[in-house]
C-alpha cells in the first residue's frame, strides 16, 4: 500500500511521545511495547556521534536513527539503533511472565569487562580511579578489535572534548571522552555498518541517504519541524533532491548535554 507524509509524520510524533504505532505486533496484555525516539540529551548517555538513515521503496518505509556514546549506567560503550516505519521486525526479549517488544537495538561498542581493565587502578582517593583510564594503556579492545589508544589529553582539547575534571588531577582520558574522541578522528569505527542497520527491515528496502548532519529539537513534536517534513517528503517521492534544509545544523555532541545523571 501507497504511504503519505501524513503517515510518516504520525509514526515520528507516536515514537516522539513514546506510543506505540499501529505498525507494532499484537502482543498479550501482560506483554511490554517501547516506541523509543533520537534524544541527544539522554542523562544516562554520553552522547558521540549521531546520524539519520533513510530507506524506501514504492509500498514500505523506514526511519533508522543511530547514535554512538557511553552508556554510564551499564559501563559500556554503544551505538543505539531506533526503527520507525511501516516494514519493522520489531526486536523481542521473551521471558516466562512477558515479553517486551522495542524499536530499538545496541550495538556493543566497549564492554563492562574491557572498562574494567583499561580504568586507573592507582587512585589515592575512592573516585579518582572511577570511569578513568589508566595511562599505562595503550591499546583498547573495540568491537572485539585492538585500537591504539592515545593517552596525551592536549589533543582531546584541541577538539573541544571537556575530560573530567574533578577528582582528575592527572587529566586522564575518562570513559565519555574517549568515544567522543573516536567520533572525531575515526568515525567509522563507532558506526553501525549497513548489515547492523538492516537488521530489523527488509534487506531489499532501498537506501536513500544518510543525514550525517541536521537541525535537533529535543522537545517539539516531529510533526512541526522542518527536519522531519523534509524526510518524510524524500521518503514518499524517493527523490533526495529535497534534502535543502534551512535550519543550520546542531546535532553535533558539543551542543547538548547528556550522560550528567
Amino acid at each position: 500500500m501507497a504511504y503519505t507524509e501524513s503517515e510518516i509524520l504520525e509514526q515520528l510524533d507516536q515514537a516522539f511521545k513514546g506510543e506505540s504505532s499501529k505498525y507494532y505486533p499484537k502482543v498479550r496484555p501482560q506483554d511490554i511495547k517501547y516506541n523509543f525516539f533520537l534524544d541527544l540529551e539522554h542523562g544516562y548517555f554520553e552522547t558521540a556521534g549521531s546520524r539519520i538513515h533513510l530507506y524506501a521503496d514504492e509500498n514500505q518505509w523506514a526511519i533508522v536513527f543511530e547514535k554512538s556514546g557511553y552508556q554510564n549506567r551499564a559501563t559500556r560503550a554503544e551505538i543505539e539503533l531506533n526503527y520507525i516505519g511501516n516494514c519493522i521486525d520489531y526486536n523481542v526479549d521473551r521471558y516466562s511472565d512477558r515479553n517486551y517488544i522495542s524499536n530499538t537495538s545496541n550495538i556493543v561498542l566497549i564492554d563492562e569487562d574491557e572498562y574494567g581493565r583499561i580504568e586507573n587502578k592507582n587512585w589515592n582517593t575512592d573516585l579518582e580511579g572511577f570511569e578513568l583510564i589508566s595511562n599505562n594503556i595503550k591499546e583498547i579492545k573495540v568491537r572485539g578489535k585492538r585500537v591504539p589508544f592515545n593517552n596525551n589529553y592536549k589533543d582531546y582539547e584541541k577538539l573541544g572534548i571537556k575530560l573530567r575534571d574533578y577528582d582528575n588531577p592527572k587529566k586522564l582520558i575518562d570513559f565519555g571522552s574517549l568515544i567522543r574522541y573516536y567520533h572525531e578522528t575515526n568515525p567509522i569505527l563507532i558506526s553501525a555498518s549497513e548489515k547492523e542497520i538492516k537488521r530489523y527491515i527488509p534487506h531489499h528496502l532501498k537506501k536513500l541517504m544518510v543525514i550525517n548532519d541536521f537541525h535537533y529539537t529535543s522537545n517539539t513534536l516531529p510533526s512541526t519541524q522542518e527536519l522531519y517534513k523534509l524526510i518524510s517528503k524524500i521518503l514518499v517521492t524517493k527523490n533526495i533532491s529535497y534534502w535543502k534544509p534551512i535550519l543550520k545544523p546542531n546535532n553535533s555532541w558539543k551542543n547538548w548535554e547528556s550522560g550528567n545523571l
